[in-house]
């Protein structure tokens, strides 16, 4: 196994206008990926405006100057292509896969679309995608079992004010008074080439993607003075435990046992990331092996944990099991908060850590053997720690986590006095 974590050549150049361009090539097929990342996400968004980074996620498929309503996909696809976009609290991402031939296609595309959307942007256009995004929102959070619980640990991890406090499907109230103006407003100050990292992974020479989006994106001017995000990074804790119960339309209790921790990127999330692994992964994890074989509390398929990988404040990780039918819910909380608290007391074992690193090198090795997952790490580290090499950093990061540095986290962050319980309750409990 390589001792880097990504063992393939990287070049960048910073246009004038200030977006930095990421080229990493790999000539083992004829395809290239193209990731465009906006230093733009749900924590950025000012009172009043939350929601605005993800319906702009779908605005920017909706036509741009010289590109027609839906004809980004159809061009992408008519010519082998796939593409998507994704927004987090953290930033937004555009990219697309496509025979290395289309790759000017792509460029052009995504660089007409970053200059030229507001002048094509119409109210019909906004009104329709608030539609869509309200949908969404019914259909993923609010009409489903449980769908909400992310949008409720938020507030309940971080407090009024913090940019982490709300979720990024935003506040329908806020979108729905915006104007057409305030949304136009919106994206000149975010959409910007010095607000942005072109990644570009695959069959194509660095020299020949630096002189195609010189062409692309170099008349596009800078924006300069892009608002930072609120600071995050500090979140006082209260010294006592955070516990809300929800009670609805769920076929059975459920848990989620929370802990704030450290940044993404940071030694300590490395600790946290190998920590959680070893908690609830897979059916050797500690969860696993307690709560569903062992005292049979929790539903086999339907208990876990895992990290959120937020870079701009104390990262969540979050412990999580469905009761079986006959355990309420107030056993299974005690279940969970047991094993979270044994991680200091009951040493993590040889064997638990080497499982832990198999998992997450698996799982690292399986992004890094596609170039659409070595072109959007590369752009994360680009555009949340300023430089794409700091991908070569985190597997060796987890792989040199010991016993004792878990112990410690577990000491310091997983403790009773700073936990988020948030519990399910089925109607019929009422």
């Amino acid at each position: 196994m390589p001792d880097s974590g990504y063992p393939w050549p990287i070049e960048t150049t910073r246009l004038d206008n200030g977006l930095r361009v990421v080229v990493s090539e790999d000539r083992t097929a004829p395809a290239v990926a193209v990731n465009l990342w906006y230093d733009v996400g749900s924590r950025h968004e000012p009172t009043g405006q939350t929601g605005f980074a993800h319906l702009f996620e779908h605005l920017m498929f909706e036509g741009s100057v010289n590109v027609g309503k839906t004809e980004h996909m159809k061009l992408i696809q008519g010519s082998g292509g796939s593409l998507n976009a994704t927004t987090n609290p953290d930033r937004t991402n555009y990219f697309e896969t496509v025979p290395a031939e289309h790759l000017e296609l792509a460029l052009w595309l995504e660089a007409d679309r970053m200059g030229g959307l507001v002048p094509a942007l119409t109210q019909e256009t906004l009104d329709n995608q608030r539609d869509v995004v309200k949908n969404e929102r019914r259909q993923r959070y609010e009409n489903v079992p449980y769908g909400d619980a992310w949008l409720r640990l938020l507030p309940l991890l971080y407090p009024p004010g913090h940019p982490y406090h709300h979720a990024t499907i935003g506040s329908m109230a806020d979108l729905n008074a915006a104007d057409l103006a305030t949304f136009q407003a919106f994206h000149q100050t975010y959409y910007a080439p010095d607000n942005a990292v072109l990644t570009v992974v695959g069959d194509a020479t660095a020299a020949e993607v630096f002189t195609l989006a010189q062409r692309y994106f170099g008349a596009i001017p800078a924006r300069g003075d892009i608002p930072a995000a609120p600071d995050g990074h500090t979140v006082a804790g209260t010294g006592r435990p955070v516990v809300e119960t929800v009670t609805g339309d769920v076929p059975a209790a459920r848990v989620y046992v929370a802990h704030r921790t450290h940044p993404f990127g940071s030694p300590g999330y490395d600790v946290a990331t190998v920590a959680v692994t070893v908690l609830g992964s897979g059916r050797g994890s500690r969860l696993y092996q307690r709560l569903a074989d062992g005292e049979r509390l929790a539903q086999p398929d339907l208990v876990g944990a895992y990290g959120v990988d937020l870079a701009h404040a104390p990262a969540p990780v979050i412990a999580t099991a469905t009761a079986r039918p006959g355990v309420s819910a107030e056993q299974l909380a005690a279940g969970v908060a047991e094993v979270v608290d044994e991680l200091t007391t009951v040493p993590v074992t040889a064997a638990e850590l080497d499982r832990a690193k198999a998992l997450l090198s698996t799982a690292w090795w399986r992004q890094m053997s596609t170039v659409d997952g070595r072109a959007d790490a590369l752009g994360r580290y680009a555009t949340q720690f300023g430089d794409p090499a700091r991908t070569a950093d985190r597997l060796p990061g987890w792989l040199s986590v010991t016993a004792g540095q878990i112990a410690e986290l577990a000491a310091e962050l997983l403790t009773p006095a700073d936990r988020v319980t948030l519990t399910y309750l089925p109607e019929e409990t009422r």
